[in-house]
C-alpha cells in the first residue's frame, strides 16, 4: 500500500481551497482579501498535481466563505475545489463556479471606460466562460482572460 505524505498540515474548523493553479495562488489570496484577516492561514505552492502538473492549495482556519466570495476564485481558478472542514473531517464539498456577473473586482481594460476615471463600481456580464470573457456594463468593451486585472 502506497503512504500518503501530509504536505501542509491538518485544519480543525475551516475551509481548504485545493487545485489552484500554480501561478495564481496569490490572486486568490488577493481576491479573497486573506492577508487582511486575522485567521491562521496556511498555503502551499507548486505541489504536484495530476490535473494541473503543479498547484496550490490554501487553508484558512475558522473561515467559511459565502457563496459570493467562492465564485470570485473560479475567475483565476476555475478548477478549484473547497472542502469545508469541522473536526478534522471534511463535511462539504464545492466546485466554485464563474458568475453570470462579476461586479466590484476586475477592472475595465478600456482605458477611456468611466470606471477608470470615477468612482464608480465596475460591472460586467459574462459572455463566455470557457475562455473567459467579461463585457463592461458601461463600455460595453470585451476583458478577455489574458487581459483581466483583479483589483
Amino acid at each position: 500500500m502506497e503512504q500518503k505524505e501530509l504536505k501542509v498540515s491538518a485544519i480543525k474548523n475551516g475551509t481548504v481551497i485545493d487545485h489552484i493553479p500554480a501561478h495564481n495562488l496569490f490572486k486568490v489570496i488577493s481576491l479573497l482579501g486573506l492577508a487582511d484577516i486575522p485567521n491562521q492561514i496556511t498555503f502551499g505552492t507548486n505541489l504536484e498535481s495530476h490535473k494541473l502538473g503543479r498547484k496550490s492549495i490554501i487553508k484558512v482556519a475558522d473561515k467559511f466563505f459565502a457563496d459570493d466570495e467562492i465564485n470570485k476564485i473560479a475567475l483565476v481558478a476555475p478548477q478549484a475545489k473547497l472542502n469545508i472542514i469541522r473536526d478534522y473531517e471534511v463535511i462539504e464539498k464545492k466546485q466554485v463556479t464563474i458568475p453570470d456577473e462579476v461586479v466590484g473586482y476586475v477592472r475595465c481594460f478600456n482605458p477611456k471606460c468611466i470606471t477608470n476615471h470615477e468612482h464608480i463600481t465596475t460591472r460586467f456580464s459574462v459572455v463566455s466562460k470557457d475562455p473567459l470573457e467579461l463585457k463592461c456594463h458601461y463600455c460595453e468593451k470585451v476583458t478577455s482572460e489574458k487581459e483581466m486585472v483583479i483589483i
